[in-house]
């Protein structure tokens, strides 16, 4: 048993290595794969096979956040020291989604703002980014003009992301009337399960029980069609409706 063991070993690092030869990967691989078959072979899996294989995306972002929960600040290191060696746009971009996503938007909106100043000053991914990082830290109205910008010069971009953040950051400014417009402009847009759990919540916060409750019906409807995957997907959604529904009715 023990030597099938280390037969299946080193059969797995021998398709890795193949898999290194056939895509001109660097050789070094092929001195791990071989010196360290499993360890070495795991390690091949997580970092260079499965970011290029077709396998179900959940597996990958399942992955991304096992790499991510076990050095969260490595992105960020990364993303520093490629600014540092080539000082370009593209490398002070990803310093910047890099702080957004280590939960630092203030600094993240300060370096969207550089990069708004250079040759990207109108890229639409660039404008949401910065929008998102204002949003976080609580430059709503700096948000709205930025989402204003995309709308008009980019219509096509992102149109359901746009529009909840847009709303989001109208009912951030205060602008309930104009935010209760954007909510259901959304749903009667795009109906997903997105936008009718931002509009109930949203909803619910300005005490508006009737809508909430009725949009809340409607998503309790859709859950019981998912799949177990969308269901899994939309938890989080859902949780937040329920628990700001469960808030309003333990005010009463």
């Amino acid at each position: 048993m023990p030597f099938l063991g280390i037969g299946l070993h080193v059969l797995i690092a021998i398709f890795f290595a193949v898999h290194v030869v056939r895509s001109r990967g660097q050789l070094y691989w092929l001195f791990i794969l071989f010196s360290f078959p499993l360890l070495g072979s795991l390690v091949y899996f997580l970092v260079i096979y499965l970011p290029q294989s077709r396998l179900d995306r959940g597996l990958r972002q399942a992955t991304a956040i096992a790499i991510k929960s076990l050095d969260p600040g490595r992105e960020l290191r990364d993303a520093q020291a490629a600014f540092d060696l080539t000082p370009t746009a593209q490398n002070q971009m990803r310093i910047a989604y890099a702080l957004l996503e280590a939960g630092e938007p203030q600094q993240a909106a300060q370096q969207f703002d550089l990069c708004l100043q250079g040759p990207f000053a109108k890229d639409a991914e660039i404008r949401f980014g910065a929008a998102r990082a204002k949003m976080l830290s609580n430059q709503a109205s700096a948000a709205s003009a930025l989402l204003a910008k995309i709308h008009q010069d980019t219509p096509t971009f992102r149109p359901e992301d746009v529009a909840l953040l847009t709303a989001h950051a109208l009912a951030a400014e205060g602008r309930n009337d104009e935010a209760r417009q954007a909510y259901s402009a959304a749903v009667e847009r795009f109906g997903s399960v997105a936008c009718r759990a931002e509009f109930a919540i949203w909803s619910v916060s300005v005490g508006d029980l009737p809508t909430a409750q009725r949009l809340s019906a409607e998503l309790e409807h859709v859950h019981k069609h998912m799949t177990k995957h969308a269901r899994s997907l939309h938890q989080p959604l859902f949780k937040r409706l329920q628990s700001a529904l469960s808030d309003r009715s333990g005010m009463k």
